[in-house]
């Protein structure tokens, strides 16, 4: 992972087309709990720190134009940016036109980007554990045209930290036996168990096709990390990451 100030950088392949990060919550204005680079107006925080934040990202990324900002809801609604509303319920968004930002937001959900190996389509999804039970992965990629893929899995919540409950751990291997090998039983006789979302992500891609030589990222720990990531599960008031992907003419 290359670091770089108040935001990372995907560790896949240079392409000089396609541009990418992931906010850190690390040098904006926004105060305590949502300390400091909230970039979302729906979590409480003050809506002039929201404001000067995305303000300060932009030019710190120099984006081309504003971030196609969603409305994300944990579905599997798939968006072509920009030619849908602002503000669209959906969580994830896909582009093949130049200097158009695709963005989600999280908060141990895991953001993934994805990108055609020639260049010409990318996109940003919001997955949380109901989106990606739900299809999101699938629902982008078959959205997109038929081309090859590479993806790059953003700072979730990490594997030894996801705990779910019987429910999840149903759901998921009611849907796909293969998704087994994501969940471990705690010791404890609890009912509950832990979940590898970094892994269920793999798991469909790679039933989508995705080669697991084009998967990068993956292993960050938003909830362990509380110096440079917000957490849902460790914080509850909290304000949010954005991970964004756009492509130069």
């Amino acid at each position: 992972m290359t670091k770089a100030p108040h935001y990372l950088l995907p560790d896949w392949p240079v392409m000089t087309s396609i541009h990418a990060a992931t906010t850190l919550r690390t040098g904006g204005v926004s105060a305590v709990p949502f300390a400091s680079l909230n970039l979302a107006f729906h979590v409480g925080d003050n809506p002039s720190h929201v404001a000067q934040n995305r303000t300060m990202i932009k030019n710190a990324l120099e984006l081309p134009a504003e971030p196609c900002w969603l409305q994300q809801t944990h579905s599997n609604a798939v968006i072509e940016a920009p030619t849908s509303v602002p503000g669209s319920q959906a969580d994830a968004s896909y582009t093949q036109q130049a200097n158009v930002v695709c963005v989600v937001m999280t908060a141990d959900c895991l953001p993934l980007l994805i990108r055609a190996e020639d260049g010409s389509c990318i996109a940003a999804i919001h997955a949380g554990w109901r989106g990606l039970h739900a299809g999101i992965i699938s629902n982008t990629l078959l959205a997109m045209p038929k081309k090859k893929y590479q993806v790059w899995l953003g700072p979730a919540l990490g594997a030894q930290c996801f705990e779910v409950g019987a429910d999840v751990y149903g759901a998921f291997t009611a849907k796909s036996s293969t998704n087994q090998q994501a969940f471990k039983a705690q010791a404890q006789a609890n009912g509950k168990w832990l979940a590898d979302i970094y892994l269920l992500a793999r798991l469909e891609l790679a039933q989508l096709g995705i080669a697991e030589a084009d998967i990068y990222g993956g292993g960050l720990c938003t909830m362990t990390d509380a110096g440079r990531f917000y957490s849902y599960r460790r914080e509850a008031q909290t304000g949010r990451m954005a991970t964004l992907i756009w492509r130069s003419a």
